[in-house]
């Protein structure tokens, strides 16, 4: 897959300008892609939300989890969404970002997920959208 100079500028002002990612299918399992990668992130400065239902309640990577991205409180200012689902699953959750997360600027589907009707419909409310690709790869080269 070919990107763009324009997707690489947006990857560079998102790791700049970022702050709270909610990541969607996030695992407790410390072998799984999705915790390295907020891990990652944490590691970085970023704060992370994890939004998993099946462990909401509980704590991961010392964060609470939420059962849906409409559960996380509204003083929380979710700036990105980090999409660790299975593409047919996207439409549902930008659907839900769009409604429930009114500071959102940026959604992010990763390595092997992409949803270009569900990209078009954030594209067309302002949020920039990231598809099949990581922002643990990415964002290195600007942070």
């Amino acid at each position: 897959m070919q990107f763009g100079l324009q997707e690489d500028q947006d990857i560079e002002r998102i790791a700049r300008d970022t702050r709270t990612i909610a990541i969607v299918g996030l695992s407790p399992r410390e072998d799984r892609p999705s915790w390295g990668v907020a891990r990652y992130l944490q590691s970085q400065g970023f704060r992370i939300v994890p939004v998993n239902p099946g462990h909401a309640g509980g704590t991961i990577l010392g964060e609470h989890v939420h059962a849906s991205l409409g559960d996380i409180p509204a003083e929380t200012r979710i700036d990105m969404v980090d999409i660790f689902r299975r593409s047919e699953a996207v439409p549902g959750i930008v659907d839900e970002a769009l409604r429930e997360l009114p500071g959102l600027s940026t959604i992010w589907m990763q390595l092997g997920i992409a949803h270009p009707d569900a990209a078009a419909k954030a594209r067309a409310r302002g949020v920039t959208v990231i598809e099949d690709r990581c922002p643990k790869i990415e964002f290195p080269r600007y942070l």
